[in-house]
């Protein structure tokens, strides 16, 4: 199948309003730093410069921390939920009306496709607040005991690939349990973040409810050590969870680590072919593979492998790389220079292993950062692609025979976050979510989410979990 060709359909970037900079949110009112610096935030699709953002010290993390402490003890915590839930209600309300100019910002900043922001990103934000709204006034009934209580400050950490989505999973079900929150984004994109802060001064958010601090590794450090701090919530990778873990050892702190995953997406042979191909595509394509539950290890049965690569490889030649903002677009630009010289090196390793490499037909634009849908079939499960979180538009196809060799190829990774599996047999997927060791199995589809869904993994990938009456567990006192 040729590639269509489509008109150039850009969206417009007038809807946003950028700032030439922007300070730190603390006590309801963006202020200057008292002992931090500054770094710019640039476009990875073109590498401009978009704003120039602060970045908050240890002093301005006390400040931030204090200001949550005031407002957990003066107001939030002696709202009823009925009222707490009112400014849930409002803030999903104004996403809502906000949402072209959110999508718009987040696809700027981040380098996702605008399609992909504003039709999976910026509703499922919303969702999540008006879910969480709805369980402010029912905590007692969500299963931790009759009257279940806040734990008081919460200190979360989100990364650069769903930077308003993961605001979301952290801050909505916090504020419903009753905490206050401070927050710390990305460095490479804390613009939604700051643009989700007017959002709480629009819904007259009480001051020192929400709190966000932009930065780099040592202001999330210094939010993670700091003693007043009640609760560390992190979504990122591995080896910082480790330190995480490390640093609130022996305290009373409660933690959430949402981590690294290297994902099995398992077809077999009686799978409808050109099904599961589209979900491959969506495992591992979607947000140019910044996923941390991609299916990034395919698992297909021998007898069809050739037929899934084949039909595979002829969808990939049909996604168009470019302009993010570009409503045709499905694969956008990559983060980061960092990132994208890692997903360089370790697609060089693959190919240096012996593992043959595909990568789908397209130019790449000339500036920014840019990498095609890339496929490794003969792939070994020594092979570093097969082990390591790639987390970029990469591939690596391996097969099997047995439902048991499928199991066991799945499970051999230090990793446990999500698995998918496509067949047309009901009896298999339950047999094969029982024994895949993951904590989010999809049946006959891939990345689809829900804010009534707890999402969350095993091993390496972390513990606890985010989403549904289960996300509330890990904000309250049980």
């Amino acid at each position: 199948m040729a590639k269509l060709e489509y008109a150039p359909a850009p969206e417009s970037r007038s809807v946003v309003s950028l700032r030439p900079s922007y300070g730190l949110f603390v006590g309801g009112e963006f202020v200057d730093p008292v002992d931090g610096g500054a770094f710019k935030t640039i476009s990875p699709s073109t590498e401009e410069v978009l704003a120039e953002v602060a970045e908050a010290g240890p002093a301005d993390v006390d400040r931030a921390v204090a200001a949550a402490r005031r407002a957990y003890g003066r107001t939030w915590s002696r709202l009823s939920g009925r009222e707490r839930g009112k400014y849930l209600f409002r803030i999903a309300r104004i996403i809502q009306e906000r949402a072209r100019e959110l999508a718009v910002l987040e696809t700027l900043d981040n380098g996702k496709p605008i399609k992909e922001s504003r039709d999976v990103d910026v509703p499922l934000v919303a969702a999540h607040f008006f879910y969480y709204a709805g369980w402010a006034d029912k905590l007692g009934h969500a299963g931790f005991g009759p009257d279940p209580r806040p734990l008081g400050v919460a200190g979360q950490i989100i990364p650069w690939n769903f930077p308003l989505l993961m605001l979301a999973w952290k801050v909505a079900p916090a504020l419903a349990a009753g905490n206050t929150v401070v927050l710390k984004p990305a460095e490479t994109t804390p613009l939604t973040a700051l643009l989700f802060a007017e959002i709480c001064q629009q819904a007259d958010l009480p001051p020192g409810v929400v709190n966000i601090l932009t930065g780099a590794g040592p202001t999330g450090r210094a939010l993670v050590e700091h003693p007043d701090v009640d609760k560390v919530a992190f979504t990122g990778s591995t080896e910082v969870g480790r330190l995480i873990a490390e640093a609130v050892a022996g305290s009373a702190k409660k933690v959430t680590l949402e981590l690294g995953g290297k994902a099995a997406n398992i077809v077999f042979a009686d799978a409808p072919v050109d099904q599961a191909v589209e979900g491959i595509v969506r495992g591992v394509f979607f947000n140019q593979g910044h996923v941390c539950c991609a299916g990034t290890r395919l698992l297909v049965q021998e007898s069809v492998a050739d037929v899934v690569l084949t039909s595979l490889k002829r969808r990939l030649a049909t996604l168009r790389l470019g302009d993010p903002l570009d409503k045709n677009t499905d694969i956008g630009a990559i983060n980061s220079a960092v990132q994208l010289e890692r997903i360089r090196a370790l697609a060089d390793v693959g190919e240096a292993e012996g593992a043959s490499r595909w990568s789908a037909p397209c130019t790449l634009p000339d500036r920014g950062y840019w990498f095609p849908p890339t496929v490794f079939s003969g792939v070994a499960q020594t092979h570093r692609i097969a082990r390591e979180e790639i987390f970029g538009p990469v591939l690596s196809v391996l097969t099997f025979r047995t439902p048991k060799e499928a199991v066991e190829k799945a499970n051999n990774t230090p990793y446990g976050l999500s698995a998918g599996v496509w067949t047309e047999k009901g009896s298999r997927i339950l047999w094969m979510a029982q024994h895949l060791r993951a904590g989010v199995v999809w049946a006959n589809t891939f990345n689809h989410f829900d804010p009534g869904s707890p999402f969350g993994g095993y091993k390496e990938s972390g513990y606890g979990r985010e989403g549904g009456r289960h996300g509330l567990e890990a904000y309250l006192d049980v």
